[in-house]
């Protein structure tokens, strides 16, 4: 139903996606996974043809998106990550133009009204909130109206863009339960950056990241990317030999590795078959021999796990090599070389050095000239007043207050709009 062909978006110099092809069919929920930033939206928007893609195809039920918008976008219901709402409109009135807009119109278009605002709970035995203004709704209410509109039409693919963004643990609940009653005949597209939400609704997980599709396929199969194998790690009070014959007489272990630490101690690391679970036995055969178990924990690849792995940024990895400046952009560039500055020179003063050369790219800084030492002046001797006589005539003292010059404030300086001081 739906072909993505090597579909690239450009902004600027700016790749947001690189190169995405996939296929989706009836019947299926589809799980559009990636980080914040990793292109999922805008992905999103080129399929239904919101946003024109810098290169690539896409085929909406054989119509080329491009070449017959009308035909292709008339099989598509969208819900975007804001959904499009007339505030000042209500419920009904905002569905019915929504209706108009595919075609409905006449007694089809309010049978079509009524079933989308009753499959969102719009409008049920207790509530009825489709004569509100959408204005006056909550954000999960008003994500309802958003999905009821994408459902308007009964369209054969439905994309969702984050449909349960604002909504309570109760709503949540209905509309995954709405999603997977849809996925029985209709072709969905779920996005969201939610692991927990795509396990619970998606028989089909693509990942992306960085603008690349990363990993593509069911959900059952795709934690078999992190091996066919589940880990048991150990802490014991116990000897090493003992410990590792022990372990490696127990059915489904595949390999066991001991690190030793201080007051006889030992981490132990056991590899075992996915499917398995021989931490009851571990425990016995530990209490038969008198070896202490002070911490078990049991490590299961997981989907968010998985995750992890195919989304991590190299460039937090320690181990992993520096970026080459040709690879970054001009302001990542300048950013890298200030900041190996920056540490360079933090460095200098920590080891007293009076200079350290400046990473190239960036020009240095002079440094503050040094000021010229003042010469000492001698001090003039002193010579003592007479002192003032108590009683100063007033036009003295005003004579003097006129030759002091008061320090001017800030407020000085305000001259008013509309009169006031002078």
């Amino acid at each position: 139903m739906i072909e993505v062909r090597n579909v690239k978006k450009h902004y600027g110099d700016f790749e947001a996606v690189r190169g995405i092809s996939f296929t989706a069919d009836k019947g299926t929920v589809y799980g559009f996974l990636g980080p914040n930033g990793a292109g999922k939206s805008t992905t999103m928007n080129i399929i239904t043809g919101c946003l024109a893609a810098t290169e690539g195809e896409v085929f909406i039920n054989g119509c080329d998106i491009y070449e017959d918008p009308a035909g292709a976008k008339s099989a598509v219901g969208y819900l975007p990550e804001q959904p499009p709402l007339y505030l000042d409109m209500t419920v009904e009135e905002y569905l019915e133009f929504v209706g108009e807009a595919k075609g409905l119109r006449g007694e089809k278009l309010f049978r079509e009204i009524d079933r989308v605002v009753k499959r969102t709970a719009l409008k049920d035995g207790t509530a009825d909130f489709t004569d509100r203004l959408i204005k006056n709704l909550s954000k999960g209410y008003r994500q309802r109206v958003g999905i009821a509109q994408a459902l308007l039409a009964d369209p054969e693919i439905i994309i969702l863009d984050e449909p349960t963004v604002g909504l309570d643990p109760r709503q949540i609940i209905e509309i995954r339960d709405l999603i997977r009653e849809l996925g029985h005949d209709h072709c969905v597209i779920l996005s969201s950056h939610i692991l927990t939400e795509i396990s619970a609704v998606c028989d089909y997980v693509i990942i992306i990241s960085h603008g690349e599709i990363v990993a593509s396929d069911k959900l059952e199969n795709l934690t078999k990317l992190g091996g066919s194998r589940n880990y048991i790690d150990l802490t014991v009070r116990g000897d090493e030999s003992a410990v590792h014959r022990m372990l490696s007489s127990v059915p489904g272990v595949i390999s066991v590795e001991i690190e030793t630490k201080d007051l006889g101690l030992a981490h132990v690391r056991i590899a075992i078959e996915q499917g398995t679970d021989i931490r009851e036995t571990v425990f016995f055969r530990f209490a038969d021999a008198r070896i202490p178990i002070l911490s078990m924990n049991y490590e299961e690849i997981t989907l968010e796990k998985i995750f992890l792995a195919l989304t991590a940024d190299t460039a937090a990895d320690p181990s992993a090599e520096e970026p080459d400046e040709e690879d970054m952009s001009p302001e990542d560039a300048v950013a890298q070389r200030v900041l190996e500055n920056t540490k360079r020179r933090l460095e200098s003063l920590t080891n007293g050095e009076e200079s350290v050369p400046e990473a190239p790219g960036v020009p240095e800084m002079p440094d503050k000239p040094e000021m010229p030492a003042a010469p000492q002046v001698t001090p003039e001797p002193q010579v003592p007043q007479a002192p003032e006589d108590t009683e100063t005539p007033a036009a003295d003292k005003a004579g003097k207050k006129k030759e002091k010059s008061p320090k001017k404030s800030k407020d000085d300086d305000y001259t008013p709009l509309f009169g006031g001081r002078d």
